[in-house]
């Protein structure tokens, strides 16, 4: 078969016509589910708005495959290429046996039997799929660098070439690239930039670079290893090893004087049953800690309530308790013009530690040591023990390394001295500890050991490599890495637990042997992926693309964004002085002012510039897919406009849902993700007002049946939960309103694409905001509680459809009063404080009903 270039130029992409939504969105919730076994959590888990693998190949394949006048046979190919058709079902098996059960149940329940494609084996998954597949596409490919070459020469005369300039942790990239696809990637924050590199170069590596890279982060190991033995700062007498230090800090009581511990808890182990126990010396007017192992449930009990309780300092001494605002002990304060400040002192570069008398000390109260008998061994003996006079003389000696070297280390890189700006995630660092440096999150002992592995990694063939693998470990120490026994299992947590920047009273950090879990991970090496297509990885803004391709895909920032540019600088500071050769020509800073972030005029401009330049670097018959996940009709406003002013249409729209399921996530939470598929404007339509009405109308509820549909398509025996919750039809009401409202260029006459351009008074009410709020009231049709008929329920009011629908999330549990407030503007409640019992943020609740309930039901 030949294969005659741009043959299909001008075909319809099948991603416009059909998606299996249902299916998608069941893989995406069992790659999820998959935790740290997805394939790029290697490389940086903190990293936690990546989208699912799984959706991107789904975005790629249905770009590139086109819309035939034989959709069943369109909907077939594509399910045997993306390894969710029967037949591949029963070649992702985990076990033959469970072969019959394929038959019963929703298809998530038949996923549960299942492996993931990417963790079977191609050949076996794939095999068979070929014939099928190119006596369909009239291709000869039996591969998937095969058929999308074959493919991208006859839409695009070439192999196609996929972009993203919001790469993030480069699941898109990765993806595309695996597919067989060239790339291009990039995006302001060279974190990101570094991850999609590490994706495509380390999980894309061919076996021999692997080992390499294996044999380098050994290396790199052992010489720090044997730095930190020589010294002896981790031994005790006996030889044992310490796996993890326990610090908290301690204040003094304004109203005894005494110095006193802080931690909301003073257990330290809940299979053991250890705790850590205050006992008051007199002498020195402070608490000894003492640690003791197999307590009684009462003394777990007692040592669950820490010194710090609900913002307070709480301690008892000589059985009078003593109780301090911890905002009283730093001395925060409010002034008249809004300005907020507070008594600590702060930090200055040379800092480390706190000084004698600062109103916040340090103090490591507990070891966890490895015994001496098995050290090197696979299965490893703990204890728990008090801090001894021997202990406090090796921290000591820390402490003196690293005050002798800091500056030293600091010129040459091998530490931070970068200061942390202000802002909306990072002036917590000042305000509550007074840090002002990033190196002030790290301690003595961390700051040592760090500097130790980036001098090694400087000099090694492969530091590229093992600078990624080294900023991954960043995530496991710091002051910010949380003691967790919560879950049955004594850990240090990671930093970024959350996308927070968290402050602690007490912390863990890692011994060595314990920080090399991240430090020597191999864990990609679990990805059979070897990448042979060509890529090119630029740090710059979105708006500035400096090369073309056929298909944009991209997850831009959302208008309640995470602080992604703030709290990267966490990783940044270690690595702007010295980056490795790869890396070396991007911008090694946050760059802050050009993130887009927020909502309103700014964030609207910004993105119209960006996908302005994306519109100009794509051939007039390539593709974009945008995934957008916003709850505010301000926002999706604002994505009409964005639109338009980049000259885009939306050619279709589908709704996958990307996050796990639960009970506890109806009402309020958004569980999945719009894709908008988008082509260039090449036509001049108008429309009127009342047409658009109708149309959105229309468009609105078949969406919204066709997500309800997929609900019940998926709840097999035992199972209840939706793929679909409330908030997530609200949504799917702002992409098919948008969906229709890019569809013309003019309406009522105005030129949309001009009047986006323009700026926006503020609180301006236009057309298509009055649009966008009617497309969500049609979705709120769709909202009825269980138990209550459809016609009871168009017969109710806002306020009746208010209460009706938030005891139904009552009974699940849900008690914030965002939920409340989010449902009294979609039934258009205004004065819904009537109808609460109670406000307050996490424990809101309805008044009991004045009248009978039932009889509204029916």
């Amino acid at each position: 078969m030949s294969i005659i270039p741009l043959a299909w130029k001008d075909k319809p992409s099948l991603i416009e016509r059909l998606l299996p939504a249902q299916k998608i969105s069941a893989e995406a919730q069992k790659e999820r589910k998959a935790g740290a076994g997805q394939t790029l959590t290697a490389l940086g888990s903190y990293w936690k708005g990546r989208k699912p693998l799984i959706l991107a190949k789904a975005c790629v394949l249905g770009a590139l495959l086109p819309a035939t006048d034989n959709p069943e046979g369109d909907l077939e190919v594509f399910e045997l290429l993306m390894g969710i058709a029967d037949s591949s079902l029963e070649r992702r098996l985990k076990s033959q046996r469970d072969k019959p059960k394929l038959a019963q149940g929703s298809y998530l329940e038949k996923l549960e039997l299942c492996k993931r494609p990417e963790e079977c084996d191609d050949a076996t998954l794939y095999g068979p799929i070929w014939d099928r597949v190119n006596q369909h596409l009239g291709t000869n490919a039996h591969s998937f660098p095969e058929l999308v070459e074959q493919l991208g020469t006859l839409r695009f005369g070439h192999r196609p070439r996929v972009g993203d300039t919001f790469c993030g942790s480069g699941q898109i990239p990765f993806e595309a690239a695996r597919l067989g696809c060239d790339v291009y990637a990039s995006d302001l924050n060279p974190i990101a930039c570094m991850l999609t590199w590490g994706a495509l170069n380390i999980v894309g590596a061919d076996e021999a670079t692997r080992r390499e890279i294996e044999a380098a982060q050994k290396a790199v190991a052992e010489a720090v290893d044997r730095e930190i033995t020589a010294l002896g700062i981790e031994h005790d007498e006996h030889g044992n090893r310490a796996k993890a230090y326990l610090y908290c800090l301690e204040t003094r009581c304004p109203h005894t004087g005494w110095m006193v511990p802080m931690a909301p808890s003073w257990v330290i182990s809940k299979t053991r049953n250890v705790v850590a126990k205050l006992i008051p010396n007199y002498d020195q007017k402070r608490f000894e800690i003492e640690i003791v192992s197999g307590v009684s449930e009462a003394e777990m009990k007692a040592a669950a309530k820490g010194t710090v309780q609900d913002g307070d300092l709480v301690y008892v001494l000589d059985g009078e308790e003593y109780r301090t605002p911890i905002k009283t002990i730093r001395g925060d304060y409010r002034l008249p013009d809004g300005t907020t400040g507070n008594k600590l002192r702060r930090w200055e570069k040379h800092d480390f530690m706190p000084r004698p008398d600062d109103i916040f000390q340090e103090r490591l109260y507990c070891i966890q040591w490895i015994t001496a008998e098995t050290l090197g061994k696979s299965r490893q003996e703990t204890f728990f023990a008090s801090v001894t006079p021997a202990d406090l003389e090796r921290e000591r000696k820390v402490e003196q390394i690293v005050r002798e070297n800091l500056a030293a280390w600091q010129e040459a890189g091998l530490v931070p001295d970068m200061p942390i700006e202000p802002g909306e995630e990072t002036t917590r660092l000042s305000r509550e500890r007074g840090w002002t440096y990033w190196h002030h999150l790290f301690n003595a002992r961390q700051l040592f050991v760090n500097a130790l592995y980036s001098k090694n990694i400087k000099y090694q063939k492969r530091a590229s490599e093992l600078a990624l693998i080294f900023s991954k470990s960043l995530d496991w120490s710091g002051r910010l890495t949380k003691w967790d026994s919560n879950d049955g299992c004594d850990k240090v947590s990671n930093v970024f637990t959350n996308q927070a920047l968290n402050t602690f009273f007490n912390w863990g950090i890692r011994g060595v042997k314990y920080y090399e879990n991240h430090t020597l991970s191999t864990d990609w090496n679990k990805g059979k992926a070897q990448i042979l297509s060509s890529s090119s990885i630029v740090a710059s803004p979105a708006r500035e693309v400096l090369e073309s391709s056929n298909i944009f895909i991209t997850d831009p920032p959302y208008a309640d964004a995470v602080h992604y540019h703030e709290i990267t600088e966490f990783f940044i500071a270690w690595l702007r002085k010295n980056p490795p050769k790869e890396f070396a020509d991007w911008v090694w800073d946050s760059r802050r002012a050009l993130a887009i972030q927020g909502k309103g005029e700014k964030f609207r401009q910004d993105m119209i510039a960006a996908y302005t330049a994306l519109a100009k670097h794509m051939p007039d018959n390539g593709l974009q897919i945008v995934m957008f996940t916003h709850q505010d009709a301000e926002v999706w406003s604002d994505m009409a406009s964005i639109m338009w002013g980049a000259g885009l249409q939306v050619t279709a729209a589908w709704y996958i849902a990307t996050e796990t399921t639960s009970e506890l996530k109806k009402g309020g939470y958004v569980q999945g993700t719009v894709l908008l598929v988008a082509r260039k404007r090449l036509q001049d339509t108008s429309a009127y007002r009342d047409e658009l009405v109708e149309e959105v109308r229309q468009e609105v509820a078949h969406q919204i049946e066709t997500m309800v549909g997929l609900n019940q398509s998926t709840q097999g025996k035992g199972r209840t939960e939706n793929l679909f919750e409330d908030a997530d039809l609200q949504m799917a009401g702002y992409a098919a309103a948008l969906r229709v409202l890019t569809g013309y260029r003019r309406i009522d006459g105005q030129d949309m694409v001009a009047a986006a351009l323009r700026p926006r008074p503020k609180g301006e009410r236009d057309i298509v905001r009055e649009i966008i709020d009617y497309a969500v009231q049609v979705a709120n049709e769709h909202l009825v509680p269980e138990g209550i008929a459809q016609g009871v329920w168009e017969g109710c009011c806002g306020a009746e459809r208010f209460y009706l629908k938030m005891m139904e999330l009552e009974a699940v549990g849900l008690k914030k009063l965002d939920n409340y407030q989010n449902f009294a503007k979609a039934f258009r409640v205004g004065d819904y404080g009537e109808l609460m019992a109670s406000q307050q943020p996490n424990n809101a609740r309805l008044k009991n009903a004045l009248g009978r309930v039932d009889l509204m039901l029916g």
